[in-house]
C-alpha cells in the first residue's frame, strides 16, 4: 500500500515513461504510426548545414498551397509550442484572453512573454461571445488566443463565433492567435481558419502525422511587421528549425488523404467508446466534437487523479491544471481495448464512492 505521507503530488512530467502495466488516459499525443512515405527516403537526406530562420523554402510553399496563402506568410518553428512563443513575444500589450479551460501551457506561455493571462470562462465547452466583445472592448486585453478544436476539452467552436471574433479585433487591432493544430481531427462541426491581418495561425504536423517528438510546426499570417519581429526573436534563440525534420514534414504532402480519412475514422470510434462509457457511468461532460481529449466533471479529482495512478495503473490529468477544478482530462489516444478497461476501473472505483 502507498504511504500517502510519501506519495508525490501529482504533476504531468510524473507521468512519463509509464508506459508498462499503466493505461493512459493522459498522453496528449497519438499512438498511431507515422505514415511510411514521412520516413521512407530520409536515409538520402545529407545536408545539414544551417538552414533559413523562417523555414525552408520548398516546405514553406507546401504549406501555403494547403492554406490557400503566400509562402512569404508562413513560418517554420519548432512544434506549435515555439510558434505560440514567438507569437506571443511579437504582439504588443500588457494582457492576453484565454479561455478557461485552457491548455495548460498557454498562462505560463503568456508570463514568460511578459504579459498578464485574462480569462473568459467557457459556457458549455464553447466561448461566450458577449463576454469576449465585453472584455476586448473595455481594453482588459491587448490580445486574444483561441484553440480549436480544443485541448483540453474537445469542443470546435462554431465559423460563427470565430467570424464574429475575427471581425471584432481587426475593427480593434487587437492580435488574434489562433490555434487550429488539431483542425484534421473533426467529427461534428466544421472548421474555420480566420484570415485577416491581425490573425496569426498556429499549425503543427504533429497531431495530424504522428510526429510529436519530430518537433516541427508553423505559422502563417499576413502581417509583415510580426513575422520580421518573430524573426529577430528566433535568431538569436533556437536558430533555424532543424532541417532534418523540416525534410520529414515535406515528406507528409506525399501522404494520400486517404491516410487521414481513415486516421479520422479510428479516432471517431476512439471517442464514441469513450462519450458512451463516460455517459455509461453517469459523469458530466461536454460532447468531444475534435481532437481527442473530454473533461468529465469527478468528486474530488485530487484524490480521484492519484487514487488512478498509484493504485489502479490508470493515468488521468487533473482538471485543475486547466483552469477547471472540478474535472479531469481524459485522453483518448489509446486503443478501443485499453478505453474500455479503463474505464471499468473508473466506473467500479466510483460506484465505491
Amino acid at each position: 500500500m502507498v504511504d500517502p505521507l510519501k506519495q508525490p503530488k501529482l504533476y504531468p512530467s510524473l507521468f512519463l515513461g509509464k508506459n508498462e502495466g499503466y493505461i493512459s488516459f493522459g498522453a496528449g499525443q497519438p499512438d498511431l504510426p507515422p505514415p511510411k512515405e514521412v520516413y521512407d527516403d530520409l536515409h538520402l537526406y545529407n545536408s545539414f548545414q544551417y538552414g533559413l530562420i523562417r523555414g525552408e523554402q520548398k516546405l514553406r510553399e507546401k504549406v501555403a498551397i494547403a492554406h490557400k496563402v503566400q509562402p512569404d506568410d508562413v513560418f517554420i518553428t519548432n512544434g506549435a509550442s515555439e510558434a505560440l512563443q514567438l507569437s506571443l513575444y511579437a504582439c504588443q500589450g500588457k494582457s492576453v484572453l484565454l479561455t478557461k479551460p485552457y491548455y495548460y501551457s498557454y498562462p505560463p506561455l503568456v508570463e514568460f512573454a511578459k504579459k498578464q493571462p485574462v480569462y473568459t470562462n467557457l459556457v458549455q465547452g464553447k466561448i461566450n461571445y458577449d463576454n469576449v466583445e465585453k472584455k476586448l472592448q473595455n481594453k482588459e486585453a491587448d490580445a486574444i488566443l483561441i484553440n480549436s478544436p480544443a485541448n483540453p476539452t474537445g469542443c470546435v467552436e462554431t465559423p460563427t463565433t470565430l467570424k464574429k471574433i475575427e471581425s471584432l479585433t481587426h475593427d480593434l487591432n487587437i492580435p488574434f492567435i489562433f490555434d487550429e493544430v488539431y483542425s484534421d481531427l473533426i467529427y461534428q462541426g466544421e472548421h474555420y481558419s480566420p484570415r485577416k491581418e491581425n490573425v496569426i495561425c498556429i499549425h503543427s504536423f504533429s497531431k495530424t502525422f504522428s510526429l510529436c517528438g519530430v518537433r516541427v510546426g508553423y505559422l502563417y499570417t499576413k502581417n509583415a511587421e510580426l513575422l520580421q519581429q518573430m524573426a529577430d526573436w528566433k535568431t538569436h534563440t533556437s536558430m533555424n528549425t532543424s532541417l532534418y525534420s523540416q525534410a520529414m514534414a515535406l515528406n507528409t504532402f506525399k501522404v494520400p488523404p486517404s491516410y487521414i480519412k481513415k486516421q479520422l475514422t479510428i479516432w471517431q470510434e476512439r471517442r464514441n467508446h469513450m462519450a458512451e462509457g463516460l455517459e455509461k457511468i453517469g459523469l458530466d461532460f461536454w460532447s468531444p466534437e475534435g481532437a481527442f481529449y473530454v473533461m468529465p466533471k469527478v468528486p474530488n479529482p485530487t484524490k480521484f487523479a492519484e487514487d488512478m495512478f498509484f493504485k489502479h495503473k490508470l493515468i488521468c490529468y487533473l482538471g485543475e491544471w486547466f483552469g477547471a477544478p472540478q474535472r479531469v482530462r481524459f485522453s483518448y489516444a489509446t486503443t478501443v481495448e485499453n478505453i474500455e478497461k479503463g474505464l471499468k476501473i473508473v466506473e467500479k472505483y466510483l460506484a465505491t464512492k
